[in-house]
């Protein structure tokens, strides 16, 4: 069967129209080159060279298997570099699945980074993600880095804490407690409330422990699945809301953000990969999340 050595050895020839020089050009003598491209027209059963004259010439049918053959050559060649950039980390497919706050702040200035630094990796995006969902896409592969917010107890996942954000307080701009420069806690007792929805949001079970903490159990009139939904009730004036200071880069009109005092009014953000995944575009990846938190 003809081999990719062969169809070097024919290129060689048919570029250098002179067996010696091809010869030199790969490396062998001459007598064995020969004895290859005689070979290799036996069992293509046509004659590729014109050895009639002193300067080797193709025949029609050398002309046009050379097209082939290069055309071939170029696709073996650019799937060898393909898989050099793609076992180096600068070329592949990497998939970010993303709690809502991540997707404000940290993912503009992350997917530029990736652009820049990165352009051969083609990157897609998951957001609104809840921490259960994140790390079920994660160990079944359907994403390859979340960033999310602990607690996280999966030995499968490598984690890394990237930045510690302040809790606030969203809340309606002409709500009373919108007068104040800083809210407690126990400012919330009372109060309506738009949190998270239950099973799984971390940001749920956050809210409910700070109140707890406080002594009282907090007054949940709506439960939403993503965070731009409940900001937007915020600005409805369907309640008061805790969420990581990211959010506040949303915007919205009508909702004011108060920071929320207390040592426990602190939320960390988390990059997490599988522990056995040794593609290095996540691992790069977590290099640039590094560098943008510092």
């Amino acid at each position: 069967m003809t081999e990719l050595r062969h169809l070097r050895y024919f290129l060689a020839v048919a570029e250098e129209r002179h067996f010696t020089r091809a010869a030199a050009r790969l490396h062998m003598a001459q007598p064995p080159l020969s004895q290859q491209i005689r070979r290799l027209e036996e069992e293509l059963g046509v004659r590729l060279f014109d050895r009639s004259r002193r300067r080797v010439e193709l025949t029609d049918a050398g002309v046009a298997y050379l097209r082939r053959v290069r055309a071939i050559l170029a696709e073996v060649d650019d799937a060898a570099d393909e898989a050099r950039r793609v076992a180096s980390g600068v070329q592949g497919r990497l998939v970010v699945g993303c709690v809502g706050s991540a997707t404000y702040s940290l993912l503009p200035a992350f997917a530029r980074a990736l652009r820049e630094d990165f352009p051969g990796i083609d990157v897609a995006f998951r957001g609104e993600m809840l921490v259960p969902a994140q790390v079920a896409a994660l160990l079944g592969h359907e994403i390859d880095l979340a960033l999310l917010r602990p607690p996280v107890d999966e030995p499968a996942l490598r984690l890394e804490t990237l930045r510690t954000d302040r809790l606030i307080v969203a809340l309606p701009d002409r709500h009373p407690l919108a007068a104040r420069k800083r809210l407690r806690v126990a400012d919330l007792r009372g109060e309506d409330l738009v949190v998270h929805a239950s099973g799984g949001s971390v940001m749920h079970g956050t809210v409910l422990a700070l109140c707890r903490d406080e002594g009282f159990a907090p007054r949940v009139r709506h439960e939403v699945a993503e965070t731009s939904t409940l900001v937007t009730f915020v600005a409805a004036g369907l309640g008061i809301a805790v969420v990581p200071e990211p959010v506040a880069r949303l915007g919205v009109p009508g909702v004011a953000h108060r920071p929320l005092s207390g040592r426990a009014a602190r939320i960390d953000l988390v990059a997490a990969v599988r522990a056995d995944d040794q593609a290095p575009a996540p691992a790069r990846a977590v290099a640039v999340l590094r560098d943008l938190v510092r």
